[in-house]
């Protein structure tokens, strides 16, 4: 399979020998530069890793001037991988462009973007189903969704963005083992930049009194401005920013911990160097509070200590159960389904 970035900029028609006329998609491709070339021995699969679109450097995180310095590159503003057996040949460094078609070649197109294909399927969708329920990779588009849609949808996570239903878990959680959402220490623990779980609860947070929060990240992953200054500061919610988990875990009233998340990283070596930066063992759990609750979205990768999970403060396997309760309800909710 042959495969290429482009970007959709219109439809026309063109017409085969026979005079029938053909829409297609006219598409813009760029030079798709190789940023990174994945191996069964290292990674368990073959693929290229692409960029597409230069950005300038300015412009550019400290991750993506790491990975454009190792391809001798630039930055760019997209960045996937992409598979197939006629491409893999490519090497770092190389671009791949629209010659490796044939003219007249058939092309299969898939969408991506979070403007027209979102809205689409969300139409051809609301034919059929009462609610939609989305998870996207793109930020915004359930949002885009649910303003194209004649059914409910509900954001079950858009990238690193949100996660509401999975807020509406941990809410029902903490108020049914804590007894309250008000007069709590609440600590973020991991991957606060792209914890998307991380971002909804805040927000859900901010709205109780004697609120406040420790954010335990190292600098790569902190949480991200927009939280932090439109959020925290501007609901004056008191929080403090620390490194080492150890310092902070006796005065907190719930834990939360999240995983660093492979698929958000673009530089595996930044991957590899911050996904044992916290794990939460016994050891660390017997310096916090004998009534402190530890929570996790899951799935955990090594975050936890398996040890933990007999301690009657680890409580993310019941974080599970209240968000079936959680989600049933939005859902009865949402198709007005009153229940005696």
């Amino acid at each position: 399979m042959k495969s290429i970035i482009g970007r959709k900029i219109g439809m026309t028609s063109v017409f085969d020998k026979t005079g029938l006329m053909i829409p297609v998609s006219v598409v813009e491709v760029l030079p798709n530069v190789v940023l990174l070339k994945r191996t069964k021995e290292r990674d368990g699969y073959e693929a290229l890793q692409i960029g597409y679109e230069d950005k300038k450097p300015q412009r550019a995180t400290k991750s993506e001037l790491g990975i454009a310095e190792k391809a001798h590159t630039v930055p760019h503003y997209v960045y996937r991988e992409l598979k197939g057996e006629e491409i893999y040949g490519h090497e770092v460094g190389d671009s791949i462009d629209c010659s490796i078609f044939k003219a007249g070649e058939l092309v299969d197109v898939t969408g991506v973007s979070k403007g027209e294909s979102v809205s689409d399927t969300i139409r051809v969708i609301s034919c059929y189903a009462d609610i939609c329920a989305m998870r996207h990779p793109k930020e915004g588009a359930p949002l885009v969704a649910s303003q194209k849609s004649r059914i409910p949808v509900i954001n079950a996570g858009d990238g690193g963005h949100q996660h509401p239903t999975q807020t509406l878990a941990d809410l029902l959680t903490i108020r049914s083992l804590k007894g309250r959402l008000n007069n709590l220490t609440i600590g973020f623990c991991g991957d606060l930049k792209f914890g998307r779980t991380v971002h909804s609860l805040i927000e859900a947070l901010v709205r109780y009194t004697g609120i406040k929060i420790v954010l335990i990240s190292p600098e790569e992953l902190r949480l991200p401005d927009y939280i932090r200054d439109d959020v925290l500061r501007a609901n004056n919610v008191p929080f403090e920013e620390v490194i080492k988990m150890e310092d902070v875990l006796p005065k907190l009233d719930v834990l939360y911990m999240t995983r660093v998340q492979k698929e958000r990283f673009f530089n595996e070596d930044d991957y590899i160097r911050m996904k044992d930066f916290y794990i939460l063992d016994q050891s660390k759990m017997d310096l916090a509070s004998p009534e402190m609750l530890v929570l996790h979205p899951l799935p955990r990768v090594n975050e936890i200590s398996v040890d933990v999970d007999n301690d009657p403060r680890a409580a993310y396997f019941k974080q599970v159960q209240y968000g079936v309760y959680a989600r049933m309800a939005l859902i009865l909710t949402l198709l007005n389904i009153k229940v005696d």
